[in-house]
């Protein structure tokens, strides 16, 4: 074959492998897009759920559920949950309104009921922020209550101390007689720039 002879057939074939690349990637996405909704026949009635037996009244009522389980209702095969207990509101303090006073001077006060209560029981109360918050509020061998909502310190629903936007404080303890005490700020975050702790 002669040098021309290759060349047109070299041209040919690579016109012949471009064509069906660019084929191939035109038709493979366009197959990717998605089509029109199926439409349904005029007149079709929609689809509806059968309907669902009356509960039998003669039976009795049926006794109510415990909190966070599911059960059947009667004549139903699908599990009803029950509704999540309500939020207990504060024991301590109101969790709509912020106390009357600066975020450091609470965290201040906080820190002197710790105080006070290592200065009378010759440590500081130790446990979790619940078991600490007993301890201050009358928990203890001389039923001494440390903490007052004057001092800006209140007691959520689950029983812990919050700080001034409402947020469980952090206690650490350092040693026997020291401990730190850590507000998640405004961000209501711990461990973000804005907390405030004290020792």
């Amino acid at each position: 074959m002669g040098t021309l002879t290759r060349r047109l057939v070299l041209l040919l074939l690579l016109c012949t492998l471009g064509g069906a690349l660019w084929y191939l990637a035109t038709h493979s996405s366009s197959s990717l897009r998605p089509g029109p909704p199926p439409v349904e026949p005029i007149g079709t009635p929609p689809a509806t759920p059968p309907p669902t037996p009356l509960p039998d009244l003669a039976a009795g009522p049926t006794p109510a559920p415990a909190t966070g389980q599911t059960t059947a209702s009667p004549g139903s095969e699908t599990p009803v949950a029950s509704p999540p207990p309500p939020e207990s509101p504060f024991q301590l303090g109101s969790a709509d309104t912020s106390p009357a006073m600066d975020p450091a001077t609470v965290l201040g006060n906080m820190r002197n009921a710790v105080n006070h209560y290592g200065s009378m029981f010759g440590g500081n109360p130790v446990g979790t922020n619940p078991e600490i918050t007993r301890a201050l509020n009358g928990e203890n061998p001389r039923q001494a209550k440390f903490i007052s909502e004057d001092l800006g310190l209140r007691i959520n629903g689950r029983g812990e101390l919050v700080d001034y936007w409402g947020t469980p404080f952090f206690f650490h303890q350092l040693s026997g007689t020291e401990m730190e005490i850590r507000s998640a700020g405004p961000d209501k975050k711990l461990w973000t720039a804005d907390d405030l702790v004290i020792k």
